[in-house]
């Protein structure tokens, strides 16, 4: 139980640093291309700054996702990288593993991904939300 919790809280960390990095990024490249296109002068545009915000944060959750079907597949919890990276999309998004084999001796590990990955979906829709009133279609007072 131990090797899960110190496990789930290394890779726990890994997430928060890589969403963190992938926000600072985003914030970072969305104002100055949205100008540089003129994309903030009109809803079409407003929308596609949308898209590239939403694509920008599925690459980060994707890389989240991978971290910890790399660390299944070093570990043996399932007996392929592909079993691996399908488990921890499924436990990332909260669906659940059903369909997988897994190595009974890393269930908390798979439990604690399914805590982290609904913080991390949970904070990309803060994210979106932010970002729809400030460079999306969407203006505050005007349509919340």
């Amino acid at each position: 139980m131990l090797q899960n919790l110190a496990t789930g809280s290394a890779l726990v960390a890994f997430t928060v640093l890589v969403h963190t990095a992938g926000l600072i990024l985003i914030a970072a490249i969305t104002p100055p291309v949205a100008r540089w296109f003129g994309f903030h002068n009109h809803g079409v545009g407003r929308t596609l700054v949308m898209t590239g915000t939403v694509l920008g944060l599925l690459s980060t959750l994707t890389t989240e996702v991978w971290g910890w079907a790399l660390v299944y597949a070093t570990l043996g919890v399932t007996r392929d990288f592909a079993d691996a990276l399908f488990l921890s999309t499924a436990m990332f998004s909260t669906i659940g593993y059903g369909e997988v084999s897994i190595n009974p001796a890393w269930r908390m590990l798979t439990a604690l991904e399914g805590i982290n990955g609904f913080l991390m979906i949970g904070w990309s829709t803060a994210y979106l939300v932010a970002a729809a009133t400030r460079h999306g279609p969407f203006r505050h007072g005007e349509h919340f």
